[in-house]
This record gives C-alpha cells, structure tokens and sequence, in this order.
C-alpha cells in the first residue's frame, strides 16, 4: 500500500493506492468474461461482503456508463457504508480492464480497477488497483480493503481449482 495525492472536492488530500495482482492457470478470454458479470463479483465477495442491490438484483454483466447501488453487508451482517454507488467508466474489451468509480458514506473515494494481462496462452496476471480515500477512516478502509482483496484473490483460485477439477 502507498500513500498518493488525488483530488477531491478542489482540494489535493492523501489516499492510499493498493495493488494486488495473482497469476493464474486460467485462458484470458473465460477469465474476462466471468470479470464482467455480477456473479463472479458475488462469488468473490462471499463470505466477507454480501450486497444487496437496491434494485432487487445486479445486472447479469456490468455495462459501460451504467451507475449501480447497494447496500453492503460485512460478514452477511453488519450494515457498512450506507448506499454505495458504483459507476461503471470504462469497459475495455481489447485491453481487458474495467474500470469503476465508487463512494459512499466512508469511502468517499474507492476507484476500483481490474486488469487482466497475458502471461501465456493459459497463464494471466489478473489484478486490482484500489485508490481509497475516506477521510480520517482512510488508514482503517486500506486496511479492510487489504484484507478483502486478498479474500478475493484466494476465490479467484477456486475457480481455476474447479476448472481442472472438472476437466
């Protein structure tokens, strides 16, 4: 994690920058097409967050331009953060990156993004870049974010662990 100087509201202020990357035995093409569905983010999440889309459901896969809200639920149980909005910039199907712009009554700022590059024909790096920013709760937010991630990743290999499983 490091410190990094981002704007926010016309004012420069310090947030912290968290990169977490994972190789894995998976084709590039499967692996970006579960990343753009709601279900992968579900499956990762399980087991730390559960969310509760205020419309009801997620979209099946996420679109370009579209703006999501939720409710967040730590553990399955405890309310965190009020309605989290997230803002769906950038979806890039050549280069294999999304990118979201996210907020909510702690993190004001939780730009989120993922990136999914070739190592080889069967092997990818599949990473996340998170720049959080929540006032005085920032070092706090970094620190779950860390934990989070790292959940996320070790999901991740669930499914590359299934795969060959299954095959």
């Amino acid at each position: 994690m490091k410190k990094t100087k981002i704007q926010y509201k016309g004012k420069t202020v310090t947030a912290h920058k968290l990169t977490i990357a994972s190789s894995m035995e998976m084709n590039i093409d499967e692996a970006w097409q579960r990343v753009k569905t709601s279900a992968l983010l579900e499956f990762l999440s399980e087991g730390k967050v559960t969310f509760k889309p205020t419309g009801g459901h997620f979209p099946e896969t996420w679109k370009q331009g579209s703006t999501i809200t939720t409710r967040m639920l730590i553990n399955g149980f405890f309310p965190f953060g009020g309605l989290h909005t997230l803002f769906f910039e950038k979806i890039d199907e050549e280069n294999k990156i999304i990118q979201t712009r996210e907020h909510d009554a702690f993190a004001k700022v939780w730009d989120h993004t993922i990136e999914l590059q070739y190592i080889n024909k069967e092997i990818l790096v599949y990473q996340d870049e998170i720049i959080i920013y929540g006032g005085i709760l920032t070092p706090i937010l970094s620190s779950w974010a860390r934990m989070f991630f790292r959940h996320r990743h070790r999901r991740w290999q669930l499914l590359v662990d299934e795969k060959f499983q299954s095959a």
